[in-house]
């Protein structure tokens, strides 16, 4: 019997998509994130810690959280350079994405700015910095001197 050999490449359909996110919910976090403060929610009951922050908490389903600054200081634990983007980052130059673990527990996942490929390495220490986008604030990681 002689078995397909399979191919070394397939062609996918292009992809676009945009979406309104609701943020009424949220809407304190996105107001300290504008304002440079990166927050987690906690839950008021049960003291459950999240990022990306929620409404409701996943252990108790409270949903009165409170809101939790981030001191803005981690290390990464995993990473991975973008090199095939996605249609809408096509402009971009090859980007990193890392996720961080916080120095209160949650981790975060974010881009990692004007860093040389050969430095980022897992158990590297980063700093959070908060922006204006065209769509909004934003954060990402930059790294620490060592």
């Amino acid at each position: 019997m002689t078995l397909n050999q399979p191919k070394a490449a397939r062609k996918t359909r292009p992809l676009t998509f945009a979406s309104e996110i609701p943020t009424q919910k949220l809407s304190e976090f996105w107001s300290r994130l504008e304002k440079g403060e990166l927050c987690a929610s906690k839950c008021s009951k049960c003291g459950y810690t999240s990022f990306p922050p929620v409404a409701d908490c996943p252990r108790c389903l409270n949903s009165e959280p409170k809101w939790v600054k981030l001191d803005g200081t981690g290390e990464i634990e995993s990473f991975t350079r973008i090199a095939i983007k996605p249609a809408s980052f096509a402009g971009q130059a090859t980007y990193t994405v890392v996720l961080v673990k916080m120095k209160e527990g949650v981790r975060v996942l974010a881009w990692l700015n004007d860093a040389k490929p050969d430095d980022v390495k897992v158990g590297a220490r980063v700093s959070l910095v908060t922006g204006i986008s065209e769509y909004g604030p934003s954060y990402a990681f930059t790294l620490r001197p060592e």
